[in-house]
């Protein structure tokens, strides 16, 4: 269950990157420049959470 629960998050931060970059706001607004920095990151902490995720849910498949 938490690996899909991960995989969900991982999609979530994925959106919250694209929508900082795009409205250029986080709890504020931000500098182009902030903004683009932090939805990149944002975006890949989201596919670095997706990735473990899968490679989670493979491992546990093969220990059964």
């Amino acid at each position: 269950m938490f690996n899909w629960l991960s995989l969900v998050t991982g999609l979530f931060y994925i959106v919250l990157g694209i929508v900082v970059i795009f409205y250029k706001f986080f709890f504020t607004i931000l500098d182009p420049g902030v903004a683009y920095a932090l939805g990149g990151l944002l975006i890949l902490y989201g596919i670095f959470r997706i990735y473990r995720a899968i490679t989670r849910i493979k491992n546990s498949g093969n220990e059964e």
